[in-house]
């Protein structure tokens, strides 16, 4: 009885709390306010910079800062000929690059990204970069985090006033957007997404990287060498993505539909 009614809540929620999800159009269910999620990005964000060495002056660091600001600039571009420049509002864009061996990058609610040191031997030069800095910045412009943890809020805390649960369950509520993120004991270890996500943010990445002046046929090689890593434990990157071949044919299709958004 109690599983059904709370499918219940999440049919109505659903129902009531639909947004949709820029260029693609897929209708998603959000109810967490931006400003609440980004309150909450900025704080963990900060946390995470102050227990990391993160890199400053080098070719790679001013590297992903350079190409950080075309994508954002790109995104700004694109919402604006939508007229949906409010959609951004909050948004505190920070690209950094942290020390660490890890084969990954992330990109929280409200534009803060990180970049580790050990993506970059794979991304090679800013073209490189770029199909990952889109790729990790459409999940947040997507808003695939608060789509995951709104679906947790709803499941953990029912048919509670968002606003009340906001109020009366604050330590909750963080414990759910801990979760969602992945980040329990180790701050910044992103929870990967799904795989509906993962291909909707290579979708958007694709034409942000292409509005941003970089060609998005890159992609295909960049994925073909990261698929090459694969092995039997790829990395954490690639660990929801849909399969290498899955991917690469899925992008070729796409890439028709980038290019016209490319602005050598």
């Amino acid at each position: 009885m109690k599983i059904k009614f709370i499918l219940l809540i999440v049919v109505l929620f659903a129902i009531i709390s639909c947004t949709t999800v820029a260029i693609t159009g897929r209708q998603q269910f959000t109810i967490i306010p931006e400003s609440e999620m980004n309150a909450m990005s900025f704080a963990q964000y900060n946390q995470f910079l102050d227990s990391s060495e993160v890199v400053n002056g080098t070719k790679e660091a001013n590297m992903v800062k350079t190409v950080g600001v075309k994508i954002q600039k790109a995104v700004e571009e694109y919402f604006a000929a939508q007229g949906m420049s409010s959609a951004l509002n909050g948004y505190q864009w920070e690209f950094n690059l942290v020390n660490d061996e890890t084969i990954n990058a992330w990109c929280m609610p409200g534009g803060k990204v990180v970049f580790y040191t050990g993506i970059m031997p794979l991304c090679r030069d800013e073209a490189g970069v770029a199909v990952v800095m889109g790729h990790e910045v459409a999940h947040a412009i997507a808003k695939h985090g608060n789509e995951r943890m709104s679906q947790q809020m709803v499941v953990q805390l029912g048919g509670m006033a968002l606003s009340k649960a906001l109020e009366e369950k604050s330590e909750t509520t963080r414990q759910i957007y801990m979760t969602a993120f992945g980040l329990g004991s180790q701050v910044g270890v992103m929870l990967p997404f799904s795989r509906l996500h993962e291909s909707e943010a290579d979708e958007m990445g694709l034409i942000f990287m292409a509005m941003a002046g970089y060609d998005p046929n890159t992609a295909v090689t960049f994925w073909q060498r990261m698929a090459d890593l694969g092995g039997q434990k790829p990395p954490e990157f690639l660990s929801t993505h849909p399969s290498d071949e899955t991917r690469i044919k899925d992008l070729k299709k796409l890439l028709p539909k980038a290019l016209q958004y490319y602005k050598p």
